[in-house]
């Protein structure tokens, strides 16, 4: 009889954390270049990397 085995790796947590460092560095863009078209890049890119944080999770968990 097989039996399954589960591996488990921390890709998942890796990339939600390196993702999550991109979406913090966007934020910081948005709060320093306040109310010039550099802080809607910014918030693109925080909302964009916080967004691909969360999947990260959730594919390789």
């Amino acid at each position: 009889m097989a039996t399954e085995t589960e591996s488990s790796t921390d890709k998942g947590l890796g990339i939600a954390l390196a993702l999550g460092a991109l979406a913090t560095i966007g934020a910081l863009v948005m709060f320093t270049g306040a109310p010039d078209i550099e802080a809607a890049w910014g918030f693109a890119a925080a909302v964009l990397f916080a967004s691909l944080a969360v999947v990260g999770i959730h594919v390789w968990e």
